[in-house]
């Protein structure tokens, strides 16, 4: 899908060179497509044209002589509208933050007295998560809400995937019908996302990087930019301001909290992503404990907490030894990119253990291939053959068998002492014996050495079980991450070891809440605290909770550890929103582990209240309409209800525009008992768009002129003239049929 997005822009840019701008005013800047350096996804929210029929690009101002196109667009050219205002609001907390943008587009590009659907497109940052829409035009607006899956039965109504897409995963697009030339489209998005940990540093990476074509041409037209961002560390420390990309004026500073404007008249619109880093004055381990009474009308009335640890800034800190076994997936759906980009990232990863420890590698696809019986030392030598073995071994072929090269890793690290032991799987495929996989994991672990083998789990694509993945994660003490497609696996996959192997307290446990009257802690294990991420714990409890709570753990040379964490309330900081996405996601992977209909009810009712998708609510657009657009279409729904009984209108349908599930659902078996990579069903030939842009170009070719109305012209000329009226018989026929059906759904989109 992102390759026909990307497609269908270069052509869209190559169609807007047929917009006059005045006379002695250039055509809007293209950029040559290259595929090794340059991409037309969206660096920043976009909105774009939907054009099926090139001869509707025009300037609505200005009509010019365009020469006649024949034939459509398909897929559907995107032309980038011109942007005419920008201004964006963060809020950032722990490592959590919120992003509400707002922009204003115009419709350039197609003539005054046609229309098209516009699609919008909204990048977001680190595990991005959509939580509001809001879109306003002339004569109608749209705002989100999130719904039960029984009520998108009743709403849906033939629109089974709904028009809300996610490009690579962190770019959710969705479509707008029906905008006429001339109009301004303004966007209101709120989405929130993670803060990324690097080295002892907070680091907040907004998209806000806006190509040259969206700046208006030809109009002295004020460009103004406005981000107003708070900083919230939650922890009652002084935090130091490192970087920035942005001129920010610093508005307020207290003791842990910060607040920034930016605004500026520019010539032309940000060409850079808002970044900015922060680092939490402290060398050495510390954390605390928050409380937070539930919000009025909280479906669940038990209380919050959430206790925190942070790593401390002292970067002589001593990190666990490690016995590493990399499970990788070679199965034939990895083949190309996906495998090339896994085997890399491994490759680095192996080159950044430490002498003392031990590595081995488990490949598999039916069958399971061992790089070494026992597990190697980490020297150079040691590596550089294993890196020879990947290359030689790793060939995409065969299926997916998860549970034996598991089994295998647990034996090799059963005789595990003074270390951290550590499973690293990568797959792109789902299983139908997970749950049992997990069963058996969860059950070798019970009662194992003093450190139990940590897992942690990588997924590739959406056709992987994310929740399988998450519950082996939560159940090994170790940590998930995903790429959603191929060019992050390298990245992703090495951000992840580097968390897992810099494990500097493990084996954490909480004292002094068992007079509670009760709890749930999620994650039900907790996790090592590394030297690459904070620790957040959260749940909820009745009773009173203790003004102080005792953490325990053993250090890197396996001493004991304990560390004694105050309870406050929580003053300027909503547990709940920061809580909510990986709240959301922890519950999904148990309740899909347990099959419990009553968690999934819960988890639906914590995703409406919150705002944040999950995989058992869908996101809809509700329409209102304004003005005297709202009287009109009352009158036409009356006058087709009594025209055509068979086809009563209803007014709820007719408001609003599903936009579907927006989880990444529980894995696809099919497709991967078919060994179908990542996204292949998502990526359509380009080439049809591609043909009618050319033709847009060159005004005529010898292409279209065999499949197009002109061929069409050419063969009627042909026929004797028997033929010629029984053909045009037909066709008025066909068209008396459907002609109250045609305008129907002219008005209905209208």
């Amino acid at each position: 899908m992102a390759d026909e997005f990307e497609t269908s822009v270069d052509f869209g840019l190559k169609l807007s060179k047929r917009i006059y701008y005045g006379k002695g005013l250039p055509p809007a800047p293209v950029l040559g497509m290259s595929k090794s350096s340059e991409s037309f996804l969206p660096t920043a929210v976009m909105v774009y044209a939907v054009i099926p029929e090139p001869e509707v690009v025009d300037n609505p101002d200005v009509q010019s002589y365009q020469p006649h196109v024949h034939g459509r667009c398909e897929p559907p050219a995107l032309i980038p509208l011109h942007m005419y205002g920008v201004a964006m609001e963060v809020e950032s907390c722990l490592d959590h933050a919120n992003v509400s943008f707002s922009g204003n587009w115009r419709v350039h590009c197609i003539k005054a007295s046609s229309k098209c659907d516009c699609r919008i497109a909204i990048p977001m940052g680190d595990q991005g998560s959509i939580l509001g829409l809001e879109v306003d035009i002339t004569g109608r607006s749209y705002h989100s809400q999130l719904i039960t899956a029984e009520e998108t039965k009743d709403k849906e109504k033939g629109n089974k995937r709904g028009n809300g897409r996610y490009l690579k995963g962190s770019i959710f697009t969705f479509t707008i019908p029906q905008v006429g030339g001339g109009t301004i489209i303004s966007v209101k998005a709120n989405w929130s996302q993670k803060l990324e940990y690097n080295e002892g540093q907070f680091c907040l990476n907004v998209p806000f990087n806006f190509p040259e074509f969206v700046n208006p041409i030809g109009q002295k037209t004020s460009k103004r930019e406005k981000i107003l961002l708070s900083v919230n560390s939650g922890v009652g420390k002084e935090i130091l301001c490192k970087s920035t990309s942005h001129a920010l004026k610093e508005l307020r500073r207290e003791v842990g909290k910060m607040g920034f404007l930016y605004e500026a008249e520019v010539p032309k619109w940000s060409t850079t992503d808002l970044s900015f880093s922060y680092a939490v004055s402290s060398e050495d381990l510390f954390g605390g404990v928050l409380l937070q009474s539930p919000l009025l009308r909280d479906f669940d009335g038990r209380q919050m907490f959430c206790f925190y640890l942070f790593p401390g800034n002292n970067e002589n800190r001593k990190v666990c030894r490690k016995d590493v076994i990399f499970i990788i997936d070679m199965s034939g759906s990895m083949k190309g990119d996906p495998l090339e980009n896994a085997k890399g990232a491994l490759v680095s990863s192996l080159s950044k253990l430490n002498s003392e420890d031990s590595f081995n590698i488990i490949a598999f696809n039916e069958k399971t291939y061992l790089f070494s019986q026992l597990m190697a030392p980490a020297t150079q030598g040691s590596i550089s053959k294993a890196t020879q073995w990947l290359s030689d071994n790793l060939i995409a072929d065969g299926g997916t068998n998860i549970l034996d090269p598991l089994k295998q890793a647990m034996k090799l690290l059963a005789e595990t002492a003074d270390s951290m032991p550590l499973i690293f799987l990568i797959t792109d495929g789902a299983i139908e014996d997970e749950r049992d996989i997990c069963n058996f994991v969860n059950g070798s672990l019970t009662g194992a050495g003093p450190i139990s083998p940590r897992i942690c789990t990588f997924g590739i694509g959406t056709y992987c079980n994310h929740y399988f993945l998450q519950m082996l994660a939560q159940i090994g003490s170790g940590y998930f991450d995903s790429a959603y497609d191929a060019d992050s696996v390298d990245f992703q996959m090495q951000r992840l070891f580097a968390t897992a192997s810099s494990v500097i307290l493990a084996n954490i446990t909480v004292d002094a809440l068992e007079h509670l009257d009760s709890l749930e802690v999620l994650p039900f294990r907790i996790p090592d605290l590394s030297s690459g991420m904070p620790l957040l714990v959260s749940g909820r409890y009745n009773g009173k909770f203790p003004e102080s709570i005792k953490v325990s753990g053993i250090l890197a040379d396996m001493s004991n550890f304990t560390i004694e964490l105050k309870s406050q309330k929580a003053k300027d900081v909503q547990l709940d929103r920061v809580l909510a996405r990986r709240q959301i996601d922890i519950l999904t992977a148990n309740a899909w582990m347990s099959e419990s209909q009553d968690l999934e009810q819960q988890i639906a009712k914590m995703s409406i209240q919150t705002g944040v998708p999950s995989e058992y609510t869908h996101m809809i657009l509700h329409q209102t309409d304004t003005g005297e657009k709202a009287t009109e279409k009352i009158l036409m729904q009356e006058v087709f209800n009594k025209i055509n009984s068979l086809r009563q209108v209803n007014s709820e349908i007719q408001k609003v525009i599903f936009l579907g599930n927006l989880g990444v659902g529980f894995g696809d078996l099919a497709a991967t008992a078919s060994n179908i990579p990542p996204g292949t069903d998502e990526i359509k030939s380009p080439e049809a768009t591609e043909v009618l842009v050319d033709a847009a170009s060159n005004c005529c070719s010898k292409l279209l002129d065999r499949f197009c109305c002109m061929c069409f012209i050419q063969t009627c000329s042909r026929m004797n003239n028997q033929c010629s009226i029984a053909l045009s018989q037909l066709c008025v026929a066909l068209a008396c049929f459907e002609c109250l059906n045609c305008c129907y759904e002219l008005c209905e989109c209208g």
